[in-house]
């Protein structure tokens, strides 16, 4: 078969997208499958996938995906979490990369025997961690929020701050000479200064651009943006080499911070390209390395890898982490993993084609070392993280959150009551003005598609105790428990089913394991516009036991006609806390509920609702006299 640079481009970029929809299917590391892949249909095994076949346009298409995959990690930085633990991140960043570089080289050197100047040029190649890595990890690895926030941002940030060090350790290397070193230094200094201040620039232009009604039509906002971001690289690249990078991080950061209903929607978009273009050049930059050059290495490489991962790395971490309230646990955690991902891989095959280009030797070395230390990190390290954060005990709280999705009225009403006993709950939706009334609310609030993997990981269900499906939509509700249930393991799901599609709905959601919210199915949207014009109130009840009668169903109950639309048993409590109410709910008698009546029809609510066993709570004697009245209905 002739691999033509078509055929390679196409099918480097088909068998991506398959590896990482294996990886989501096995929850082994994507990044394992793209390698094995690449290698396998690289020259050495079946010749299919030949990145020679691409010429120079190799590192134009490594470059460019390269800016749009950091473009992408940068709108997905939350600076407010970033703030909490600035000095560490800025540690890493710096001091820690410096050990790096420092302790790469010196194992190289003295463990492979390399020259100074070509274990100098791999170590600083090995700076970067990257996002393309450790986010995946963070999404099956629950962590103590300050301790995922500075590895998410370690491995955001260092990316263009390490493509910067190679890139002028690699000029240095070619031509060591006094001017070089002084001209390499004030190099890196422009590069940061300059790629820093064009990402600013570009990324308030950006947000001034998309906040101009109707400047951008609507569904045009993705396009803009990412040729917006290319545009921004390209330019920046002209101006000064290697600048490009950092600006479009730093102009993804600043459009994710400041206009936040817009960066999801960005974002949504940028994270299925990110995917398909991570897969694409990891099978590519795999394909390009000689399974000759890896086995060269032998055991000298082997060991550089081991120095790197536990000597180097946890020297680095304890040094930035000094003094910044760190267990020793969690900065044991924070040395254990750094893998390395697609920029250094990405890096290292231009570096080692320039020095090609050049005549000088080292090239082939540099990349299958590089390659050597991705697979080993990614593995190794990557696939022990879950075991390590438990035996180490650094994961975050247990599964402790309720996730609603819907954010209206009767989903609001829904999670007074099940916070009452300080349950964190987090609300997911598509539609900004919810959103905004749910922040206003003093709710943590997600927007976005609620199917994307990008929303989804914002939502952290791998926290939740139980996730609400509180639509109009009962299929979405169903599809959206299906997919908290089964992809993320959520011990509870609760759907709503309007009445229209009362036996549907139930088998729906018994299909996916799921209960049916509420005593029995109801009206959302008219619920929502009830309590939206004040024609229906929450009030707290208590459980006295079910009447028992000659006709009454299987139940025990027997429901009077025409009271079933008069309320909504929202919530009643199980085991010392707040739960949803749903069909299968059977409480203690004292249990303490919360349900919403129609107040034109409060006398007829009030006996359905006897019907089922709940009567209005007594006063609390710790509240007002009005209070209590209101409470007690």
């Amino acid at each position: 078969m002739h691999a033509t640079p078509s055929f390679t481009f196409a099918l480097a970029l088909g068998v991506g997208v398959a590896c990482q929809l294996i990886a989501r299917h096995t929850r082994v590391p994507s990044i394992v499958w793209l390698l094995a892949a690449g290698v396998t249909l690289g020259p050495d095994v079946l010749g299919w996938v030949v990145p020679d076949a691409l010429g120079g346009g190799l590192h134009a298409i490594v470059a460019l995906a390269v800016a749009i995959i950091l473009f992408e990690g940068g709108l997905n930085l939350d600076m407010r979490r970033l703030r909490r633990a600035a000095t560490p991140v800025r540690r890493l960043v710096t001091l820690g990369a410096l050990v790096t570089m420092a302790g790469a080289t010196a194992a190289a050197h003295l463990i492979l025997g390399w020259p100074l100047p070509l274990a100098t040029l791999f170590g600083s190649l090995v700076i970067v961690t990257g996002p393309t890595v450790i986010r995946p990890l963070l999404r099956n690895v629950p962590l103590r929020p300050r301790l995922a926030t500075v590895l998410e941002a370690e491995g955001l940030l260092i990316d263009p701050v390490g493509a910067i060090v190679a890139a002028v350790t690699l000029q240095i290397v070619v031509a060591p000479t006094l001017d070089n070193f002084a001209s390499g230094a004030l190099g890196l200094f422009a590069r940061v200064g300059f790629g820093a201040g064009a990402g600013l620039l570009f990324g308030l232009a950006l947000v001034g651009l998309l906040r101009v009604r109707r400047a951008v039509p609507e569904g045009l906002e993705n396009l803009v943006a990412l040729g917006a971001a290319l545009v921004a690289f390209e330019l920046c690249e002209s101006v000064l080499t290697d600048s490009g990078i950092l600006a479009v991080t730093v102009g993804g950061v600043v459009v994710g911070n400041m206009e936040k209903r817009v960066a999801s929607e960005l974002g949504e978009f940028q994270e299925h390209l990110t995917i398909g273009l991570i897969g694409l050049l990891f099978i590519l930059l795999a394909a390009d390395v000689r399974l000759d050059d890896v086995m060269a290495l032998g055991s000298a490489g082997l060991w550089t890898v081991g120095v790197l991962a536990l000597v180097v790395r946890p020297v680095g971490v304890f040094l930035s982490t000094w003094g910044e309230g760190f267990t020793l646990r969690e900065r044991a955690f924070l040395s254990w993993v750094g893998p390395r991902g697609v920029v250094a891989a990405a890096i290292a095959s231009l570096a080692a084609v320039f020095l090609d280009d050049l005549g000088l030797d080292g090239g082939d070395e540099i990349r299958a070392m590089v390659f050597l230390t991705i697979a080993v990190t990614v593995i190794v390290q990557g696939g022990s993280a879950p075991l390590v954060a438990r035996i180490l005990g650094v994961r975050g709280p247990g599964r402790d959150t309720v996730v609603i999705l819907g954010a209206e009225e009767l989903a609001f009403a829904l999670a007074d009551a099940v916070r009452r006993d300080d349950t964190p709950i987090v609300f997911a939706d598509s539609n900004p003005n919810h959103c905004h009334e749910a922040e206003e609310r003093g709710h943590r609030v997600v927007f976005g598609d609620a199917f994307a993997e990008r929303t989804l990981g914002r939502m952290r269900l791998e926290r939740a105790r139980a996730v609400v499906g509180l639509t109009a939509n009962a299929q979405v509700n169903a599809h959206f428990a299906d997919e908290a249930k089964d992809g993320h393991q959520v011990p509870e799901t609760f759907v709503a089913i309007g009445r229209d599609a009362h036996s549907v709905g139930e088998r729906v959601v018994e299909k996916v394991g799921g209960r049916v919210l509420f005593d029995r199915p109801k009206d959302v949207e008219r619920w929502n516009v009830r309590l939206r014009h004040g024609l229906a109130e929450v009030r707290s009840l208590q459980f006295v036991g079910r009447p028992v009668r000659p006709d009454d169903d299987d139940s025990g109950v027997a429901i009077v006609e025409g009271t079933l639309d008069t309320f909504v048993l929202l919530a009643v409590e199980d085991r010392g806390r707040m739960v949803p109410a749903h069909s299968e709910s059977e409480p203690e008698e004292g249990t303490p509920a919360v349900a919403v009546i129609l107040v034109e029809d409060e006398a007829e609510a009030l006996v359905g609702l006897a019907e089922r066993g709940f009567v209005p709570a007594p006063p609390d004697p710790t509240e007002t006299g009005d209070a209590g009245q209101s409470n007690g209905g």
